[in-house]
C-alpha cells in the first residue's frame, strides 16, 4: 500500500511540474505512465486477493 501511495504521489508531482515548467511536457507524459502502472499494479495485487477466497 505504502508502494502504490509513494507512486501516485510521483506521479502528482512530475504531472504538476511537467505542466507549470515550459518545455518540460514529457515529465508529465512520464507521471502519467507512473500513475498508471500503480493503478495497474494495485488492480493485479487485487484481483489475486479475492482470487485466493474459499467458495463456500
Amino acid at each position: 500500500m505504502a508502494l502504490l501511495l509513494f507512486l501516485v504521489l510521483v506521479a502528482v508531482v512530475l504531472g504538476i511540474i511537467g505542466v507549470a515548467a515550459e518545455g518540460l511536457g514529457y515529465l508529465l507524459i512520464i507521471g502519467i505512465v507512473i500513475l498508471v502502472a500503480a493503478l495497474g499494479l494495485t488492480a493485479v495485487r487485487w484481483s489475486r486477493r479475492t482470487s485466493h477466497r474459499p467458495i463456500r
